[in-house]
């Protein structure tokens, strides 16, 4: 296993594209607080530069991440190879959540597909990048993406996704703010 390092390098970045699925942990700073784990797919993923990824937020249930990377920053990005040889990649860093109303959240968004639910880019800028051996990963056969994330939200139309953000996602499990109406 090599050493962890700070950025991505041209071999790691071409794995991280072959990825259909990662997962996204953070946690609030009160010890009592909830520890998120989200799974995250679709072309959802992006390297900025060696040192800088982000990644498309959907609209969704909940609001952990952005409440989390909005109080401390902390996260920790983790993909796992299903198929080919066995490999965890984490990416530790400090988020920043870019919503709609940030002023570089075109800029940034224009690298992803298009999807109605789009509440906010988190971008990581990387503090450690580790390796490990994956060997209790199983291996897993990719059928393809799922569309009822975007059907929901495109019946829903901008105008809707924006009132039930305002409910569902203006507050973490813990009540650290989220989504707030200039978002």
């Amino acid at each position: 296993m090599e050493a962890p390092g700070t950025s991505i390098d041209d071999q790691t970045a071409a794995w991280i594209r072959e990825q259909p699925l990662f997962f996204v942990a953070t946690a609030p700073l009160d010890r009592a607080g909830h520890v998120n784990c989200s799974p995250k797919g679709g072309d959802a993923f992006r390297i900025l530069d060696p040192q800088t990824v982000a990644y498309q937020d959907l609209t969704g249930s909940g609001i952990e991440t952005v409440a989390h990377v909005r109080e401390n920053g902390r996260i920790v990005i983790m993909f796992c190879a299903f198929a080919g040889e066995p490999l965890i990649l984490r990416l530790y860093g400090r988020g920043e959540v870019v919503t709609t109303g940030h002023p570089a959240f075109e800029s940034l968004v224009e690298q992803f597909p298009e999807h109605v639910g789009t509440r906010a880019i988190v971008k990581v800028h990387l503090t450690r990048v580790a390796r490990s051996c994956g060997f209790g990963v199983p291996r897993f056969e990719y059928q393809g993406s799922r569309d009822q994330l975007d059907v929901w939200a495109t019946r829903r139309g901008r105008a809707g996704l924006k009132a039930y953000q305002q409910e569902k996602n203006a507050q973490s499990l813990d009540g650290l703010p989220g989504l707030g109406a200039d978002d």
